[in-house]
């Protein structure tokens, strides 16, 4: 059996932080759906970015679900034990929807790369069926990547009950409490890290080198802002998701950065999903057209 960490060290704190993540995730769920149901209520929405979005929204409310619920359901009943077989669990539905939502992140790179370096062929290229495989093959990728790592976490050994420095099953936090040797796992994590998420990372961030050089070649001034405005948000999103992910993974295990941990794991299994929607909707004039077309008519 494994402990689960509590978020906070003073008991008076467990009700107005159980209140306050209870909040954020109703607010998490209510803005992705928002937008989903927008994307299918408005006609004008119906083009391969708007896809791509839904999709992205869809993936952060199960991103969110596979942690929240159990975190607020230790906040309000103290229990916190979880057996090993469900902390596997949760991980590789966790690290699937990561995978998935990373993945995606990229593909919306390549969307908006054709979007505006050749807008010509736009809806010839990124046609419907096109988009669909796009987002099924993210999403086969996701599965096969977590079902690696989850292989190899199956065969570790946990001796006795220890407490996670973490509020969820994360692996970095798995590993640091392994009875085995977890050389393999960590050089998993890193070949991984090499061979996919470098070639991910490359989709993702080399295709803006090309978005700039067009935007800055455009005449016109509101062209010239609508383009930036939609890239602007695509980049505020991938860089906190990178950010937070590539420091949870990637720095020294050392044993006094409990508070660190969880601040982290906090704000990308949290906090990430909640302000997705916040940032893309707040950025977006059509998305907020058509959030004042569904008021006047309700």
């Amino acid at each position: 059996m494994l402990v689960l960490t509590e978020l906070s060290d003073f008991p008076t704190l467990r009700l107005p932080l159980f209140l306050v993540f209870l909040l954020i995730y109703l607010l998490t769920l209510t803005s992705n759906l928002l937008i989903l149901l927008l994307i299918f209520a408005d006609s004008h929405l119906n083009t391969p970015m708007y896809f791509f979005l839904g999709t992205l929204a869809c993936l952060d409310i199960s991103y969110s679900s596979v942690t929240v619920p159990r975190m607020l359901f230790d906040l309000l009943t103290q229990k916190r034990v979880i057996s090993v077989r469900a902390c596997i669990t949760q991980f590789y539905f966790f690290l699937f929807f990561a995978v998935s939502e990373m993945s995606v992140l990229s593909v919306m790179s390549y969307d908006r790369y054709i979007a505006i370096c050749r807008p010509l062929h736009y809806m010839q290229i990124m046609n419907r069926n096109f988009c669909v495989q796009l987002v099924s093959g993210v999403l086969v990728f996701g599965a096969v990547h977590s079902l690696l790592h989850n292989l190899f976490l199956a065969k570790l050994i946990f001796c006795r009950s220890i407490t996670l420095q973490s509020f969820f099953c994360d692996l970095p936090q798995l590993l640091r409490v392994s009875c085995s040797d977890t050389l393999i796992n960590v050089l998993l994590i890193f070949l991984a890290a090499i061979l996919f998420g470098g070639v991910i990372f490359g989709v993702t961030f080399y295709p803006y080198i090309t978005i700039i050089r067009t935007v800055l070649k455009i005449p016109s001034k509101n062209m010239r802002s609508k383009a930036f405005s939609t890239c602007s948000s695509h980049l505020t999103v991938v860089l906190i998701f990178y950010s937070t992910s590539l420091f949870n993974y990637f720095r020294s295990n050392a044993s006094d950065q409990q508070t660190e941990d969880k601040i982290t794991s906090v704000f990308y299994a949290v906090l990430t999903p909640f302000l997705n929607p916040l940032i893309y909707s707040l950025r977006n004039q059509e998305l907020k057209i058509s959030i004042r077309k569904l008021l006047q008519r309700m």
